[in-house]
């Protein structure tokens, strides 16, 4: 019972909480030498306060290239939570890139013969490499226009 009690102790006066001082009747000093530490370094050098969003927590270019991750899920879900304009447009890009090869992906599933299949392996092929090219390009943080699905993002964007 003794050797409880005077871990409790310790542990009240490293740790300085209240309800263990409390309870083992110690008179501890409200802020330990750690505590003490850790408060001369956040007024030396305070938390930056994000948005309690999550877009907000991902620097620009990383939310680019999180726009074209997963190819129009993720864009709609950027485009509904962050309200930077870079990423909103990566965003619609990112739903009018891959949304419309989706679209001509699944109508192309009706076409039965040699030639839709061909076409439909072909679309894979630009899919993927566009979905590179746009990840490596939005991590750089650069701004590609892909000729039609541009003009598309940007009324979707609302530039």
């Amino acid at each position: 019972m003794a050797l409880l009690r005077s871990r409790q102790r310790f542990l009240a006066e490293v740790l300085s909480w209240p309800s263990v001082n409390r309870a083992v009747g110690t008179s501890a000093p409200r802020l330990s030498a750690h505590s003490a530490v850790l408060a001369k370094a956040q007024a030396l050098h305070p938390l930056r306060h994000h948005s309690p969003r999550a877009a907000k927590a991902f620097a620009e270019n990383v939310a680019g290239l999180l726009c074209y991750a997963l190819g129009w899920v993720t864009g709609l879900i950027f485009l509904l939570i962050d309200k930077r304009p870079w990423v909103k447009f990566h965003a619609a890009q990112s739903i009018a890139v891959f949304g419309g090869l989706t679209i001509i992906r699944i109508g192309l599933l009706f076409m039965t013969h040699f030639m839709g299949w061909g076409i439909q392996a072909l679309l894979g092929l630009i899919g993927f490499v566009l979905w590179i090219f746009l990840m490596i390009k939005a991590y750089q943080h650069e701004t590609v226009r892909i000729p039609i699905a541009a003009d598309v993002a940007d009324s979707i964007a609302g530039k």
